[in-house]
């Protein structure tokens, strides 16, 4: 297959995430080719069209994102003598300031979500760079001498000579953690750039696939979040709680002012809750009509987010629309998951998260979300549970915690299957931890570990993945959310969110990550965050001099899917044919006969193993899409 072919090839693979036009560019010579596809938001005319060269001709681009500050940075350009402009679009902007400032410096001022393909032409090297918090996927892989790369697995697989191989270190990891962290991938040879990094690559480069040492250690950092934390936590806060709310404030506002820029319609995602009221609040303030608002309700009790995100909206005067979904309905997602996430992925929170996203896309193309909030700001409950519980079973000693976890095991097999057995379940596999931040990695981690998998396959794994807490971070509370920032965050939390999202061209922005943001909310006294088991404080007090305080005071209430309950009713059968079936008899990286094990315990109630076995067949799903 010649380069126009297999560019255009890549390119059309991923037209979900840009179906507004398509475009390649490629140097014959040196075999050198950029494609991309287009989500037009901003400069909707031709002058923002993908690839875009630079005014000198020295480069040429492919960006998949947005540069938020884009408009402060061409004042900057303008100053700084540059005069020539085709367009508004961001992309151009981004190419004056590589040449200008060079990349490093470029991406340093940039505020804003994005992967990054640049060629440079004079140097003959490939630049490939991801933002701070990895709001965008980067793959990057070696196929048969060729050196391919995208936004999605899916683009890399049209090469030609494309063979399937699982890597079992990360699989070990997805089992583990519900997903695939960076610099990992699903296949052998491919990696994920990690967020904040930067890879340089020269066509020689091409011929010899690089190990993941090898891989790791030509990354480079244009932003560090250690020292940005290093930073933070040298310059405490010094005035008021009062005076950090209205700081917080001014930076949120600004950071929704940003993101409410488009050339199309705007609106959010409102789930009720402390962070996506924050965020309407302030796009409500800032906007000239009622912002279109979106959430998603449930049949099932259990799952109905509905009522809070409707009494915010109508106290904020949005224009509020109710997505309502039987369960039936949202089961019928699971057969498409395989192709929304086409590396396996196993936060059931995905189902949610596409039907909504669906529900949005109908009315806007670009959406505002909530997220982050939990990450920065102390908010999830493992947060406040962690430290009271580890100080506990810290006094037991190993032994100790041994015989406890036995207990708790043999408890949750004689308790009534239901939440309660689920929990004891829960306990017994993180109680035998060996230190605080063991235990909150056994936080992280599905019941039943790698369901089969384990050992030196999952330590290898874990060698690379899991972040290096800096000395300067001592309190077990700032632990546990540097851990999130650098892992769950990026690659759990926004690789949901974004195959949900422009699996439908929907473009979702999230304020509360804003740069400025993360660095005030690492400044912030540990007590204004959480205390007496309630997490974000100060983002408590800014939404409750918005609304009422019964609003803001409500516990946090994600979408919690009933994975076990399905497994054992209506997703019985779809599991037992994919773990009955010759699929997990021939993986040479599962235990056929354990995950029946897990299987048959779940079913019967000697276990609750739910989330554990939702992995396994997420993988097994996947895998026989893509095999």
């Amino acid at each position: 297959m010649g380069m126009e072919p297999l560019l255009l090839s890549m390119g059309s693979s991923l037209r979900h995430r840009g179906p507004d036009d398509g475009g390649i560019w490629f140097d014959q010579s040196r075999g050198v080719g950029l494609a991309h596809r287009r989500l037009a938001v901003v400069d909707l005319t031709p002058a923002g069209a993908q690839p875009m060269a630079s005014h000198d001709g020295r480069y040429v681009l492919s960006f998949n994102g947005e540069i938020y500050n884009h408009l402060e940075l061409r004042e900057a350009l303008v100053e700084a003598g540059v005069s020539t402009w085709r367009g508004h679009s961001d992309t151009e902007v981004l190419l004056a300031a590589v040449v200008r400032w060079g990349v490093d410096e470029a991406l340093r001022r940039c505020n804003g979500m994005f992967a990054i393909a640049l060629w440079d032409r004079s140097g003959e090297e490939l630049i490939l760079a991801r933002d701070r918090t990895g709001e965008k996927p980067l793959y990057v892989g070696w196929v048969s001498g060729a050196l391919v790369f995208g936004s999605e697995l899916r683009a890399l697989r049209c090469h030609p000579r494309w063979q399937h191989e699982v890597e079992p270190s990360a699989l070990a990891l997805m089992l583990r953690l519900g997903y695939v962290p960076a610099p990992w991938s699903i296949q052998k040879g491919v990696f994920k750039l990690p967020a904040a990094s930067l890879l340089r690559l020269r066509v020689a480069d091409a011929a010899t696939p690089l190990s993941i040492d090898a891989f790791t250690a030509r990354l480079e950092t244009y932003w560090s979040l250690d020292e940005t934390v290093g930073q933070a936590l040298a310059q405490p806060w010094d005035g008021s709680e009062d005076s950090a709310v209205d700081a917080l404030q001014a930076v949120l506002d600004d950071a929704v002012r940003m993101r409410m820029m488009a050339d199309v319609s705007v609106g959010a995602l409102l789930s009720g809750g402390i962070d996506s009221s924050l965020v309407v609040a302030s796009m409500q303030r800032q906007s000239r009509s009622p912002v279109r608002t979106f959430t998603v309700g449930f049949d099932e009790v259990a799952l109905d987010e509905s009522g809070p995100a409707r009494d915010i909206a109508r106290l904020l005067g949005t224009e509020h629309e109710e997505i309502r979904v039987s369960a039936s309905h949202a089961l019928d997602m699971v057969t498409r998951l395989p192709d929304v996430y086409d590396e396996p992925f196993a936060d059931a929170a995905q189902i949610p998260a596409l039907l909504v996203c669906e529900a949005a896309r109908k009315r806007v193309t670009v959406a505002l979300t909530g997220d982050g909030g939990d990450e920065l700001f102390h908010g999830y409950q493992r947060y406040l549970n962690a430290e009271s519980s580890w100080g506990l079973l810290h006094g037991l000693g190993e032994g100790g915690r041994r015989m406890a976890a036995s207990v708790l095991h043999a408890a949750g097999r004689l308790a009534p299957r239901g939440k309660r057995s689920a929990s004891l379940f829960r306990q017994a596999a993180r109680v035998p931890a060996i230190d605080a931040d063991d235990y909150y990695a056994r936080l992280l981690a599905f019941t039943g570990g790698g369901g089969g998998i384990g050992g030196e396959t999952l330590s290898r794994g874990l060698r690379w993945a899991w972040p290096r807490i800096p000395s300067n971070i001592s309190d077990q509370a700032q632990r546990m959310r540097y851990v999130d920032q650098r892992l769950s965050l990026p690659e759990g939390i926004h690789s949901k969110l974004d195959r949900a999202s422009m699996a439908v061209a929907l473009e979702l922005r999230v304020p509360l990550l804003d740069p400025r943001l993360l660095a005030l909310s690492w400044r912030m006294p540990q007590p204004w965050l959480a205390q007496r088991g309630v997490g974000k404080l100060l983002l408590r007090k800014m939404l409750e001099r918005q609304v009422p305080s019964s609003l803001a005071s409500r516990p946090k209430h994600g979408f919690d899917v009933p994975i076990s309950a399905w497994l054992r009713g209506p997703l019985r059968e779809w599991a037992a044919d994919l773990l009955a079936g010759d699929a997990v008899k021939r993986d040479s990286w599962l235990d056929a006969k354990v995950v029946r094990s897990l299987f048959d315990d779940h079913l019967s109630g000697r276990g609750d193993y739910g989330y554990a076995l939702w992995a396994v067949l997420m993988y097994l799903s996947w895998n026989a899409r893509h095999d």
